[in-house]
């Protein structure tokens, strides 16, 4: 099977970039592809021209392939014309304050549409698009396919893997509930789908027709190893990379996850008005103890406000991490990935 997913993605071996979002930089993703993984970039709140500008950039960084990443919707997303932002804007004003900024007004939206980044997406032709949030359509799977571009699918329940797999996604990764950000699950609400990632990978394995990529706790050569043990065909890795220089994260981010434990990290909508597990810090206790989220994307839109005007503060910021952050111990992506291809099967 891994032999299949090198082959599927265009890859030297199986092992993946997590997509970061917001923390996603070029160099990261570029030093991943260079190294044989796939690198990826997570394409949140991007719209047509920022994206164009980004695959450019990727594309003087390296000739390897990679990952773009994208938000399908769920249905349950809000506009500015949907809601009132007053009582969540009053509720962030000690953040605001604290972060040196007035309180926004609302937008004209919170995100682009999800037609107008897949018009980007192909035009830029990248070698694998990764959804999160839901199941591809047949347009999209058509479209994706008829450009030669490969299409993986995210599933935190075997159910969800089962409806990608009828869909025709190339494979699939079984993220279990150790994994850093958000909670991806689309069939049911993400707390009634944490499920970990040793019992998810193989169950998910018995279920479908392609490659498996295992993720959620792992970190390093141990954790790869496991993957395999389970029947993944790769491993992706989020949290060991985003600790790296290469990533976007701040440093006082990356000091957060070389100082985190194995129970240093929760979930929460504090942040973004879905569930993500992070480390929680002044901004994620204050609001929860305020009581009032937003729903997403609101809530992200009017955190991202105070966020960018931190500068990085991580009191002010989201430390996304997994719980396996304690094993985060490179300070390099080349570095890492030696690690990690150290657990391949040989």
């Amino acid at each position: 099977m891994a032999t299949d997913l090198t082959d599927v993605l265009g890859i030297d071996v199986p092992l993946l970039l997590g997509p970061f979002g917001g923390l996603s930089s070029v160099e990261l993703t570029a030093a991943v592809s260079e190294g044989g993984g796939l690198g990826s970039f997570g394409l949140y709140g991007f719209d047509a021209a920022r994206i164009g500008a980004t695959v450019a950039d990727l594309r003087r960084a390296t000739m390897r392939p990679f990952a773009l990443n994208l938000w399908l919707p769920t249905g349950d997303e809000v506009t500015p014309g949907d809601i009132d932002l007053a009582p969540a804007t009053a509720a962030l004003a000690p953040l605001f304050d604290a972060a040196g900024v007035d309180a926004p007004t609302a937008p004209h939206r919170f995100l682009p549409p999800l037609e107008e980044q897949l018009d980007a997406v192909w035009e830029a032709a990248p070698a694998v698009l990764s959804v999160v949030f839901g199941v591809p359509d047949d347009e999209l799977m058509d479209a994706a396919h008829r450009r030669g571009i490969r299409v993986i699918g995210t599933a935190t329940t075997v159910a969800e893997a089962v409806a990608l797999d009828a869909a025709g996604v190339d494979a699939i990764v079984a993220s279990g509930a150790e994994a850093a950000g958000h909670r991806v699950s689309f069939l049911a609400a993400p707390e009634e789908s944490l499920v970990g990632t040793f019992a998810l990978v193989p169950q998910v394995v018995d279920a479908v027709h392609v490659p498996v990529i295992a993720a959620g706790g792992i970190a390093d050569r141990r954790g790869v190893a496991a993957a395999f043990a389970l029947g993944a065909a790769g491993a992706q890795v989020g949290t060991a990379f985003l600790r790296t220089r290469q990533s976007a994260a701040s440093d006082g981010h990356r000091a957060a996850i070389a100082g985190a434990r194995d129970t240093d990290t929760v979930l929460t909508r504090a942040m973004s008005g879905r569930l993500a597990r992070g480390i929680p810090n002044r901004a994620v206790r204050e609001i929860e103890a305020g009581g009032v989220i937003a729903p997403f994307p609101a809530q992200n839109w009017l955190t991202g406000v105070f966020r960018a005007a931190a500068g990085g503060d991580p009191a002010l910021s989201s430390l996304w991490a997994g719980q396996a952050a304690a094993l985060a111990t490179g300070a390099d992506a080349l570095e890492v990935l030696a690690e990690l291809r150290a657990g391949l099967p040989r």
